[in-house]
């Protein structure tokens, strides 16, 4: 399992807020939230996780998300950039859920800022831009935290179990399928259609199946190959911007079949389908299959070790997962069954397990399921399977990290973090 231990514990205090009245009292943990659209209310659990943590800040750049960050966190300041916020001051962690490509200028200031970052995944839409987040988390100490929820989710904790007690033995190969059943309405009418601004869904929406990848694997990619196109949404003309809409305001089942949607994002230039082949560095094969035009929505993963394999049916509760390890004839059924745990749909219950894992690494220093070398390794992989899938399908290797950064990362004895930023 890859470990962050690097982070550590923070201060609580209980100082006057930004902006506030005289007297009035802050809480120990004092967050912000930036970005109001529609995944920042994974801030809410920031009270739920941590006994004394509240958000007490929200940024947006524009006039139509303050107003939202208004009704959502109305305990919170506003604030129109990052560099208000910064100047401010007191501030111990934020929560960033802003498009991705804002991620790594974003993530660096707050970092060189002192203030631990909780980032929504991808860590960034480029390897460069990782490899710089990752860096000056390393050189500043502060600690950095990447939203890979789905570690936590109960199909995966289900799946990882399986594999540690030794039910499959040793895995070998893995494969994907991931049914983007809702592609079109959450991926084709707003900036992550634009890849200057997402780089491709093999980051924004695989990246999360690339980690499991990972973590089931217990290892990480070091040569890829992928394939893709645009198959279905390129041939949409039906386009218009959509100033001051998040995904709830558009989202119907009724917008179907795909090629009948209407209302598509201007700039449409990621693929719709696209396929990747991972060679990892314990030798583990795996491929990773992605459509955003099928009628359902679900991942399904087969995880094949050298006594058996796994398989699940369904990704949230209801769902389960079979595991074949005596010889036999097809059968439709496990030779064990494991039913999945968790929400019946969506990730809330992993979010609230992030958000948790997040708060109690800054303040206590605990070690995470989730790293920022994992959320890095998550990148590369499916930055470079975008460039080969847009260059003939050329196998390409994903470069190491600085080994600085590595044993930073990897440090056992966290160095303390001093909370609150100075006005």
């Amino acid at each position: 399992m890859h470990n962050d231990v690097a982070n550590a514990p923070m201060t609580a205090r209980t100082t006057p807020a930004p902006n506030s009245t005289a007297g009035a009292t802050r809480p120990a943990v004092a967050v912000a939230v930036i970005g109001t659209g529609a995944r920042s209310v994974i801030a809410h659990h920031v009270p739920v996780a941590r006994n004394g943590a509240a958000v007490v800040a929200a940024v947006d750049t524009g006039e139509v998300g303050r107003a939202r960050a208004r009704a959502t966190f109305p305990d919170a300041v506003v604030y129109s950039s990052v560099d208000d916020l910064i100047a401010a001051g007191n501030i111990d962690a934020a929560v960033v859920t802003t498009p991705d490509h804002t991620h790594e200028d974003i993530a660096v200031a707050l970092l060189e800022a002192g203030i631990a970052v909780y980032l929504e995944k991808p860590l960034a839409i480029s390897l460069d831009g990782a490899d710089r987040v990752l860096a000056t988390a390393a050189e500043t100490g502060t600690p950095l935290y990447v939203g890979h929820n789905f570690r936590h989710s109960g199909v995966v904790r289900t799946m990882r179990g399986i594999i540690e007690r030794g039910e499959i033995g040793e895995v070998k190969a893995i494969w994907v399928r991931h049914f983007v059943g809702n592609g079109g309405d959450y991926y084709f009418k707003d900036w992550h259609a634009d890849r200057s601004k997402t780089g491709t869904l093999l980051l924004q929406k695989a990246s999360h199946d690339i980690d499991i990848v990972h973590y089931l694997a217990s290892g990480y990619t070091r040569r890829v190959v992928g394939m893709g196109d645009l198959m279905i949404y390129g041939g949409i003309t039906d386009r218009r911007e959509r100033p001051g809409e998040t995904m709830p305001d558009w989202f119907s089942y009724d917008n179907w079949p795909p090629a009948a949607q209407t209302g598509l994002n201007p700039v449409v230039d990621v693929e719709d389908v696209s396929m990747m082949l991972m060679t990892l560095d314990n030798g583990v094969q795996a491929s990773y299959q992605q459509c955003h035009f099928t009628p359902d929505y679900w991942r399904n993963y087969t995880v094949i070790g050298s006594e058996g394999r796994l398989e699940n049916f369904g990704d949230t509760s209801a769902g389960v997962v079979k595991v074949w390890n005596r010889r036999h004839e097809w059968q439709a059924d496990g030779d064990i069954e494991y039913p999945i745990e968790g929400v019946t749909s969506g990730h809330a219950d992993a979010d609230l397990a992030t958000m948790t894992e997040f708060l109690d690494s800054v303040l206590d220093g605990a070690p995470t399921v989730v790293s920022p070398v994992a959320a890095r390794e998550a990148v590369a992989a499916g930055s470079l399977a975008a460039a080969s899938l847009r260059s003939g399908s050329v196998p390409l290797d994903v470069p190491d990290l600085p080994q600085s950064v590595l044993d930073h990362f990897s440090s056992a004895t966290p160095t303390k973090h001093s909370g609150r930023t100075p006005r």
